[in-house]
């Protein structure tokens, strides 16, 4: 037999006060009551194990304090990372979080969305970094809200969100221009193929870095090929870049990985062709996971500075659920930081 739950009038009854006080100390709405009567209503929450209704709430409202999250995938170190950080933020706000992976699959991620907004949640951050948003257009029509990850201002047609992300030409350029101070003129760009907003900036930024320095870009340097099943697969793209790359005639002295799973990849790949590192070959990355820091040699890459763009990014998305922010679109760009430890030396 089910049991009956406990409904907010049987905790105002309880704790002798009136439905209303009962909500204000639910939705944190005490700063002006008294401590004897807030204690009163939360020791009546613990007794009958009241728990808010927040469907009902979003349909009285307009707003449930829950956000959708769509990463590639949490088996990426990063991603899992990102969650973690979002959800600090969102927690800080009274807000949960509801966490998919969407794999890089338009399809999958508009389906995610779309059962999020049947259960009223209102606002999404999706952080795959898609070429297009256009899955999504027709969904914010119907009032979901959307904040973007890792792309740059996006607007096509009259669809247009916010959108938050670490400068990834610059930072980009933090590593290149640190293997060319290193006496690297050949350096390889290993990743899968540049399917995303961030990897497109990372791949023009590496070229362009290197025109600057007077260095000629060359295709056989480059290694966009390989195609991983998952964001858990980028590992196995970096041994397998590395290799086809290292040979070729002339082949690159140091590497930079689209991100650090795979730059991880290219160390364990020229490991496996007796090549060291940093002695024989040098070895960048971006992301700066935790797995930087366990690797041997410890990997240089380029660190985005997670706490503030969720940061942002939670405000943001949470401004426009609530109605409180109705500017334009707004677009957050950071500062990416290279982290110089073992596995970079001179030629």
């Amino acid at each position: 037999m089910a049991v009956k739950e406990a409904t907010i009038l049987e905790v105002a009854r309880l704790a002798k006060v009136s439905a209303s006080t009962v909500s204000n100390v639910l939705n944190g709405k005490h700063d002006k009551m008294r401590p004897d009567t807030l204690e009163r209503v939360m020791a009546a929450v613990a007794e009958l194990g009241y728990a808010p209704n927040q469907m009902a709430r979003g349909l009285k409202t307009g707003f449930v304090p829950i956000i959708g999250l769509i990463v590639p995938s949490v088996e990426n170190p990063f991603w899992g990372a990102f969650a973690r950080c979002v959800e600090h933020a969102a927690m800080a706000r009274n807000c949960q979080v509801m966490l998919c992976n969407g794999e890089r699959d338009l399809a999958r991620e508009q389906l995610y969305a779309e059962s999020m907004l049947s259960r009223g949640i209102r606002g999404v951050i999706l952080g795959s970094s898609p070429l297009s948003m256009k899955h999504l257009a027709g969904l914010a029509k119907r009032g979901l809200k959307v904040v973007a990850f890792d792309r740059a201002n996006i607007k096509e047609g009259d669809f247009e969100v916010d959108s938050v992300r670490v400068d990834n030409s610059q930072g980009t350029a933090l590593a290149i221009g640190h293997l060319i101070k290193l006496g690297h003129r050949r350096i390889g760009f290993v990743s899968g193929p540049v399917n995303s907003s961030n990897r497109l900036d990372r791949l023009n930024a590496y070229r362009e870095t290197l025109r600057a320095h007077g260095i000629k870009p060359n295709d056989k340097w480059e290694w966009l090929e390989a195609e991983p099943e998952s964001d858990s697969e980028n590992a196995l793209a970096g041994r397998i870049g590395v290799k086809a790359l290292l040979a070729r005639r002339h082949p690159p002295t140091a590497f930079f990985g689209i991100n650090d799973m795979t730059a991880l990849g290219v160390i364990e790949g020229a490991r496996e062709l007796g090549l060291r590192v940093p002695q024989d070959v040098s070895v960048a990355g971006f992301d700066d996971i935790f797995l930087c820091r366990m690797s041997n040699p410890h990997l240089t890459t380029v660190r985005q500075p997670l706490p503030a763009l969720t940061e942002a990014a939670v405000s943001l998305l949470l401004g426009r659920m609530s109605g409180t922010n109705t500017d334009a679109p707004a677009h957050i760009n950071l500062p990416a930081e290279l982290i110089e430890r073992d596995s970079c030396g001179p030629v």
